[in-house]
């Protein structure tokens, strides 16, 4: 049978998704869980591997397995046997033909700064910190240049293995509330530190450091030496994957809100 299952974590004390021979992963953790139930082992497939330290409220995976198990137990049972930083949500039994990052049509995440004077304690792994007061409305006029589909060569990681630079971006809205600033995006796809490239090129217009209009020609150069700061891990949240219709897990998970 295949399953999928909606994970939450916090991935402060992780090196990231992926499995590693010598460093702590949130995969390594689920599949460890998981194979303790089903009496073999498991490996599961994701629907976007995260980058060290970076958080997700909905992440979805799959794995197949020839245990015969209850969805709750699946569910309780796994969860027994997580660190108290990963949780499983949701379990689902699905058709072969389903799979966690193949069949998934969309995904979004929230990028949330902490806009003041101070960092703060309690949240330090949890928000990016920018103290300069930040322009959200002139973010928000840079964040227009990155709609719809473009070569995102300027906003991936040198070490991205993507075979091509071209996503296209649904959605890139900006709101503040308080002293927090929420950047929501939402992509066919994601390049390889693609979110949180954006999000520091945008903090740059926000600062005053550079024009809104500089974000379209960072873009046009399709050129990472172009394309400024790389944003902190700790503010990035994977928040939601989207499924043809008639798959489960098709939600998203609760947005991150502080203060």
């Amino acid at each position: 049978m295949r399953f999928a299952c909606a994970v939450e974590y916090d991935g402060a004390g992780f090196s990231g998704w992926q499995r590693q021979e010598h460093a702590r992963s949130v995969q390594g953790a689920v599949e460890q869980a998981l194979s303790f139930v089903a009496d073999h082992p498991v490996r599961v497939s994701c629907a976007g591997r995260t980058d060290a330290g970076v958080h997700a409220t909905w992440q979805v995976i799959h794995f197949d397995t020839d245990a015969r198990r209850s969805e709750r137990s699946w569910l309780l049972g796994a969860n027994a046997n997580l660190p108290g930083a990963v949780r499983l949500l949701q379990v689902a039994p699905v058709d072969k033909g389903f799979h966690a990052r193949f069949s998934a049509q969309a995904r979004s995440y929230r990028y949330v700064i902490l806009n003041r004077a101070v960092p703060s304690a309690l949240l330090r792994h949890r928000v990016a910190w920018e103290h300069r007061p930040l322009d959200t409305a002139g973010m928000q006029q840079g964040a227009r240049y990155l709609i719809g589909e473009h070569d995102f060569s300027s906003f991936r990681a040198v070490a991205c293995q993507a075979k091509s630079p071209v996503r296209t971006i649904h959605r890139l809205q900006l709101a503040r509330c308080g002293d927090m600033l929420y950047l929501d995006i939402e992509a066919n796809a994601f390049l390889h530190h693609m979110v949180r490239n954006i999000a520091g090129v945008l903090m740059s217009v926000g600062c005053g450091d550079r024009r809104a209009e500089w974000v379209d020609e960072v873009l046009q150069h399709r050129d990472r030496a172009r394309g400024g700061v790389t944003a902190p891990a700790g503010g990035l949240y994977l928040v939601g994957v989207s499924y043809p219709l008639g798959y489960p897990l098709a939600a998203g998970g609760v947005l991150p809100v502080y203060g």
